[in-house]
């Protein structure tokens, strides 16, 4: 072959795969596919929800609503359930207890401007007294001891309970309470004469000055709401002090809050310190189990029936204890047909029966 064929040769261009039949219309297919795959996946991943951020865990987007099982249908058939739009939860109040999640929703704070006393406002409406003996029966210490605050409130009401200051989950049990058709009573604590016995946290005493007794007041009144007044645990060293006793009254007055003593000392200056500072007061005339027995719980049981009968009405207070609500569960239902009006204790304040009149050779100074 000579020089001049090779030169030809080299010099002769290529075909490309273009050049073959057909080649170009199957290429532009391609593309187009491509293209309408590639505009499907990114149309996807736009219409697709964040995920939620947690701190540094990444979760699911929260439900619609949040399903609520409401109880009372198990035997029935499957549990009811009720849907509510979710929200955020309510702030905690100042030194509330951890473990309740909001207030109980029927004893929130009224609103501005309701001049009605706090007192009035969350009694607890009276059975229909028709001239009727009355007896209210009051359950102090209530709150710490979990299980049977719940055996107390399962009782026939309408009962007074009154709540430990610093007991916790109050407003869940006072809700309960409320719920059962029980009037609420903050249980203060307040210095005994006995120092050997311990009021509990926050009690209040002789030697503390106004600032820090009103501090503490305004705590244990924080605690829960929807309660109509207070009354002392233990206290017989600080309700017989005239300069706390007042500090307690303005505070009450301020708040339209009526007090109940506890009467655990013969010396109490509580009445007159309520009189003077216009604050709705009863005294306790009963103590119901001082001895711890069924049988003695009853013997009492039979002595505010008495006194009920003898004066036109009759506060006796108890502890959740055993044999008290063992006592109180059989006495309870047979109220009516001995011809007595159980009563929350603001229905003998409105009556203006709740006289300070008190079962004398108590036991009371240690407390």
């Amino acid at each position: 072959m000579s020089r001049y064929q090779i030169r030809q040769m080299l010099m002769k261009p290529k075909k490309s795969p273009l050049d073959r039949p057909g080649a170009l219309p199957v290429l532009m297919a391609a593309v187009l596919a491509v293209g309408i795959g590639l505009g499907a996946g990114i149309g996807l991943f736009a219409k697709a929800p964040p995920p939620v951020i947690h701190g540094d865990e990444a979760t699911a987007p929260p439900a619609a609503a949040h399903q609520v099982v409401l109880p009372g249908a198990e035997d029935d058939g499957p549990p009811e359930v009720a849907a509510f739009p979710p929200s955020p939860p309510p702030p905690p109040r100042p030194e509330a207890d951890e473990a309740s999640t909001q207030p109980a929703a029927l004893l929130v704070p009224p609103p501005r401007g309701d001049a009605t006393p706090a007192w009035i406002r969350y009694a607890v409406p009276s059975p229909r007294v028709a001239g009727r003996p009355m007896i209210a029966v009051v359950i102090d210490d209530l709150g710490l001891d979990r299980h049977r605050a719940e055996r107390v409130i399962a009782l026939r009401g309408p009962l007074t309970l009154a709540f430990m200051t610093y007991a916790e989950d109050l407003d869940r049990q006072t809700e309960a309470a409320h719920a059962r058709g029980h009037e609420l009573m903050v249980h203060m604590p307040m210095q005994p004469v006995n120092g050997a016995f311990n009021a509990g946290p926050e009690a209040l005493a002789v030697d503390l000055p106004p600032e820090e007794l009103r501090r503490r007041i305004g705590w244990g009144l924080s605690r829960f709401h929807g309660f109509v007044g207070v009354n002392n645990h233990m206290g017989s060293r600080f309700t017989a002090d005239p300069a706390g006793m007042r500090v307690v009254m303005e505070e009450l007055s301020r708040r339209g809050l009526m007090f109940l003593d506890s009467v655990t000392t013969e010396k109490s200056v509580a009445d007159e310190a309520a009189r003077r500072n216009h604050v709705p007061f009863a005294a306790r005339q009963i103590f119901l189990d001082n001895q711890q027995s069924v049988a003695s719980v009853r013997a009492q049981l039979e002595k505010a029936e008495a006194w009920a009968r003898r004066h036109g009405s009759a506060i006796a207070i108890g502890h959740p204890h055993d044999v008290t609500i063992e006592a109180l569960a059989a006495w309870l239902p047979t109220l009516e047909g001995k011809g007595f009006a159980l009563v929350p204790v603001t229905t003998m304040v409105k009556a203006g029966a709740a006289v300070p009149a008190v079962e004398r050779g108590m036991p009371s100074a240690a407390r």
